[in-house]
């Protein structure tokens, strides 16, 4: 019955990133292969598993889905026009502006074209087109860059393949163009990878060792995310989210990592991962190529990440704000203007530092900073300078604006510990005022109902909260949806002033209409949000 609808029994384990190369009738004594290199008329993909056998299912090629040829995964001679696909993304944009400094000719496409990156690229006149076309590619490249948005049914990858052009994923070409000869400093983990790296930058900077960086948010010390400075270090945000369509690893595994910052692992990206499990197999492999003469910083006071980082091969430091690590934070202070607070190195003071960041895990993330710090001998005048005059990053606790006597906050938070952590560092500096705490479930992840539990734990701080409708619900199935209604009445049963709003207009108005002199509006997505907390500074 089974073997008439395609479905077939197979001896050997298959992760949802593999796929065997083979016809049905052949599953028995096929072998693994990449999705780039699959046949075109079959696709065999693992839907369950029993002991050591899984069942496998036919699933039919899709219109207009491609593959790209591996021998064409290189950079050209002869190079001067280069295309990025998706360039609007962070990384990506900041990529184009990076070849751009190179003096490559430098072109890109995306669907969503909109601020900070639709702005910075206007800046560095790098053009960009609006929509995925296969005339987008002519006249030819000499060198497609793949971004990880893309699919294979995308038209534009559809025509990458039929011209037989070049090609890179990002990772490829940061590390071809901008981080050979350098020493690579991957900050990784779930949460605080975007902070950590700003702070490591700065640091670098005000030291005078003029860092290359890359990094997933805008550093308002720099006002832009990337630099091709002299120094030897390249500090890069190492994200664990897949590569691209024909590379599902995560892209830190690219980076040539000579320091490590490992920050947190928690489960995250539902949309390509299982479960916690499938993630730190992730991070396992980025243990895995530490060289024996680097060094691995890693949060002594993460259980999971304690338990792996005994597989490293080179040096481990730790920290925490626990006894868990060799180097630690005590005596924090939390005071109207900044956080003040002494780091331990193995029981003894090593320096005491003042801080314009809040909250427990932003400081876990400047310990680590830290240790970095020491280990690439930044004398601490330098660093004691760099922390005190570290002025954050755009969307992480950003202050939009005040009017009326109603503070404006912005933050990226999505995941229910970093929201968790975001609220109580807002109502920790604002301890005397009323905090209205505003969410959008937008992240792959925070739509799924995967996170449904954990949320109703993260808001205890906020005094009130709003929580609208989860945006592009439609590719989700019915079964895993996030439900925001069902959110604010979890809440409401914890005793919790909480609300849901079918669209961000209503919410606005709820604001407009709720808000008094004094409070803080805290508003947390991933995503433009419909560009909610500006225009709510317009209507306050």
């Amino acid at each position: 019955m089974l073997a008439k609808k395609g479905v077939i029994p197979y001896r050997y384990p298959v992760s949802r990133n593999q796929y065997p190369v083979s016809r049905p009738n052949e599953a028995q004594t096929s072998l693994y292969g990449d999705e780039a290199v699959n046949p075109k008329n079959i696709i065999l993909r693992a839907i369950a598993g029993l002991g050591d056998h899984f069942i496998l299912i036919q699933a039919p090629k899709q219109e207009n889905e491609i593959r790209l040829s591996p021998a064409l995964n290189r950079v050209p001679e002869n190079l001067r026009h280069i295309h990025l696909l998706g360039i609007c993304g962070t990384g990506m944009a900041s990529l184009a502006g990076m070849l751009k400094q190179k003096k490559f000719l430098v072109s890109g496409s995306d669907q969503n074209i909109y601020p900070p990156m639709s702005h910075f690229l206007k800046a560095l006149s790098i053009p960009v087109l609006e929509g995925y076309r296969p005339d987008n590619l002519h006249p030819e490249p000499d060198l497609v860059i793949v971004g990880n948005v893309i699919t294979r049914q995308n038209p534009e990858a559809v025509e990458l393949a039929n011209l037989r052009l070049p090609y890179l994923s990002f990772p490829q070409a940061l590390r071809h163009f901008a981080m050979k000869e350098k020493r690579s400093i991957v900050i990784s983990g779930t949460h605080g990878k975007t902070t950590t790296s700003a702070l490591m930058a700065w640091i670098l900077e005000k030291a005078g060792m003029d860092p290359c960086f890359m990094i997933g948010g805008i550093p308002q010390n720099f006002q832009t995310n990337f630099k091709l400075g002299k120094g030897a270090c390249f500090v890069i945000e190492g994200d664990e989210y897949d590569t691209a369509f024909f590379d599902k690893g995560p892209k830190f595994l690219h980076y040539n990592p000579w320091v490590t910052i490992l920050t947190s692992i928690e489960f995250d990206h539902a949309d390509i991962y299982r479960d916690l499990n499938h993630v730190i197999e992730s991070f396992r492999k980025l243990i895995d190529i530490m060289p024996p003469g680097g060094l691995l910083i890693a949060n002594g006071d993460d259980s999971t990440i304690t338990a792996e980082i005994k597989r490293a091969k080179c040096p481990v430091a730790t920290y925490g704000l626990s006894k868990n690590g060799l180097w630690r934070a005590v005596d924090i202070a939390v005071q109207e203007d900044a956080t003040r607070l002494t780091i331990l190195k193995a029981g003894k003071e090593y320096v005491s530092l003042s801080t314009p960041l809040y909250g427990r895990h932003n400081i876990s993330n400047l310990l680590s900073a830290v240790v970095l710090a020491d280990f690439l001998k930044v004398p601490c005048p330098a660093l004691s300078e760099a922390v005190k005059s570290f002025k954050g990053v755009r969307r992480r606790q950003e202050i939009i604006g005040e009017k009326q006597g109603i503070l404006i906050v912005d933050d990226f938070a999505h995941h229910p510990t970093a929201v968790k952590e975001t609220v109580e560092a807002v109502k920790e500096k604002h301890r005397d005022r009323r905090l209205i705490a505003v969410f959008e479930p937008r992240s792959n992840s925070s739509r799924r109902n995967i996170f449904q539990v954990q949320y109703t734990g993260s808001f205890e701080k906020a005094d009130l909260i709003m929580i609208p409708e989860p945006p592009l619900m439609q590719n989700i199935p019915p079964s895993e949806r996030f439900s925001s209604q069902r959110l604010v009445k979890d809440l409401k049963k914890k005793g919790l002033e909480a609300f849901y709003f079918p669209d961000t207009n209503q919410l606005i108005e709820a604001l407009v209409n709720k808000a008094q002199a004094g409070d803080v509006i805290l508003i947390m997505s991933n995503g433009a949000f419909d560009n909610l907390p500006h225009r709510l500074l317009e209507r306050l």
